[in-house]
């Protein structure tokens, strides 16, 4: 089977209804935070305590080019890959600021970008140089990468979950840069969510419409041509990922496996970072319990994407910029869902009677 099948409701962890009984016991009416509630009450599943934080924060702004790029699927050309993460070592683009305004650290990791920018900075400022090759190869021809070259991604991703965890981080986003990676991410969602190309396929970075037509096409052609071998696939998952992925989006599903298995919540970005969690859903379903969703992209299809694999996004901003900026706004309402159960008083601390609706409504 080449789609992901419907969730079903789990039972809620024991942690998670334990902190849902602290904060039935808070200053206001049960429920009454809505959506906040089950946020911190998953955070304090996650991290196992009824006392949960996230005081350290960083964003991981995995970079990559992409060979599908040479068939004219983007509004811009794929030096602009490399471009940008030399913006992000300097501070200049968007996630920076966010970052800054957030106190939140940032690691650019480069796991295959063509030309990029030499820079002196290195790993003691959050810059890793993980390069498998320069980009993809254009799947539309041939598959996007070896499974060599999809696991050292993969291992890319685990790195950073590993550094993050010595360095005391509580909460890790995930986000991209890759010029092309939009047709990436709509093949995987057709290949494994059952997308039809053209609902699948969007604007990306603001593509006219020749462009689009283009794209659908280039994306429905590469589907048809690999889903014969995807049916003979041990794990179909881990084909369509080599096959028509990217070695940034491979390096997301690393961080959502290995964060699963260490249990440290991520924030997932966008329209990309979303296609990486379906592979990652789709190799160990378990690894959805790790994830909080940071925003609704304005990409057409993230909706449908979130829809499909049972996740609520924290934002809708009408947002499709990448690079982590949704994951990094999105901390602060773990953040604050994390104070309300640990700073919050309870009625009987506040000496509040909880016979008050008046006081409360």
């Amino acid at each position: 089977m080449n789609h992901i099948e419907p969730f079903p409701v789990a039972p809620t962890p024991e942690f998670q209804r334990r902190a849902q009984q602290k904060l039935d016991r808070k200053t206001k009416p049960p429920g009454s935070l809505g959506h906040l509630e089950e946020v911190a009450a998953r955070l304090a599943d996650i991290q196992q305590t009824l006392e949960p934080t996230v005081a350290k924060k960083r964003v991981c702004i995995f970079a990559a080019s992409h060979g599908v790029c040479g068939e004219g699927v983007s509004a811009y050309p794929a030096a602009v890959t490399g471009q940008m993460v030399l913006n992000f070592l300097n501070g200049g683009a968007a996630i920076n600021v966010l970052a800054r305004h957030g106190g939140i650290e940032v690691h650019v990791i480069d796991v295959g970008v063509e030309d990029a920018a030499t820079t002196a900075l290195g790993e003691e400022r959050g810059y890793f140089v993980r390069k498998l090759r320069p980009g993809t190869r254009n799947w539309r021809r041939e598959p996007a990468m070896t499974a060599p070259e999809c696991a050292a991604a993969l291992d890319a991703g685990r790195e950073q979950v590993q550094l993050a965890l010595r360095a005391g981080v509580q909460l890790l986003g995930i986000g991209e840069m890759g010029i092309g990676n939009t047709s990436s991410a709509s093949a995987l969602y057709v290949a494994l969510l059952g997308f039809s190309p053209n609902t699948a396929v969007g604007r990306g970075t603001g593509i006219d419409d020749a462009t689009l037509q283009r794209k659908v096409e280039v994306v429905a052609e590469a589907v048809a041509r690999y889903r014969p071998e995807a049916a003979l696939a041990v794990d179909p998952a881990r084909f369509w990922l080599e096959t028509v992925g990217g070695y940034e989006i491979a390096a997301m599903v690393g961080v959502i496996l290995e964060a699963s298995r260490q249990s440290l919540a991520i924030v997932v970005d966008g329209f990309i970072a979303t296609a990486a969690a379906a592979v990652a859903f789709a190799l160990e379903p378990e690894s959805r319990r790790v994830c909080y969703f940071s925003h609704r992209s304005d990409e057409c299809a993230h909706g449908a994407a979130l829809t499909a694999l049972g996740v609520r996004p924290l934002l809708d901003l009408q947002m499709r910029l990448g690079e982590g900026t949704g994951a990094a706004l999105a901390m602060h309402i773990i953040e604050a869902a994390a104070k309300v159960i640990v700073e919050m008083a309870t009625f009987e601390s506040a000496g509040v009677s909880e016979n008050a609706p008046a006081v409360l409504s």
